[in-house]
């Protein structure tokens, strides 16, 4: 996908739903829009379930084509995409909509013609169910994972640059996907988030 990518990223504990990240743009950004209120690799795994369920849809424009109360029901499917499918299923469809109005195809243009750091954060948080702190962790993961380094990139994603084992962006492995979630759970029982 973009240079420095990581074909060994072991993120889900699904070898296809890995690939499937490092291969598709489309299927790392699904993954990090539905990274809330469900663990990492149930996140990060769904895009992978939702290739299977909508075959040769599963694009840009396949998703956008498709109406939202379809693919509600594509979420919805035992077993479930999410803990909530239905506003997840609404976001995915309104994030394919803007990205195949600005980006056509190929959603890497999203950060591959970017100018900086700073146009970067700005598509990204213009994007639907992309808020600062979502858009932060993603800039840091194409940074630290897929080598997309554009310059200020540290500046534009602080903290989550930094080398603390926080997010989605610092996994690498089994052992890394274990300490991100130690240090989630002490951050909650210190009553901080993860940029804290």
């Amino acid at each position: 996908m973009a240079d420095g990518s990581n074909p060994n990223w072991s993120l889900t504990g699904d070898a296809d739903a890995d690939r499937l990240l490092v291969e598709d743009p489309l299927a790392l950004l699904l993954g990090m829009l539905l990274d809330q209120q469900v663990p990492i690799e149930w996140a990060f795994a769904a895009p992978a379930r939702l290739r299977g369920r909508l075959d040769a849809a599963f694009s840009v424009r396949g998703i956008a084509k498709l109406s939202p109360d379809e693919l509600i029901e594509t979420f919805s499917a035992k077993p479930a995409l999410h803990r909530y499918p239905r506003a997840m299923a609404q976001r995915a469809h309104a994030l394919c909509v803007e990205l195949a109005d600005r980006y056509g195809d190929d959603p890497s243009e999203l950060w591959r013609t970017a100018q900086d750091s700073a146009e970067l954060m700005a598509r990204l948080r213009a994007l639907p169910g992309f808020g600062d702190e979502k858009a932060r962790i993603f800039v840091a993961l194409l940074a630290k994972r897929f080598g997309f380094q554009p310059s200020g990139w540290r500046e534009a994603c602080a903290p989550f640059g930094d080398d603390q084992p926080r997010t989605v962006a610092d996994i690498d492995s089994p052992e890394a996907l274990t300490r991100v979630k130690a240090w989630k759970q002490a951050q909650r029982a210190a009553g901080r988030g993860k940029s804290d």
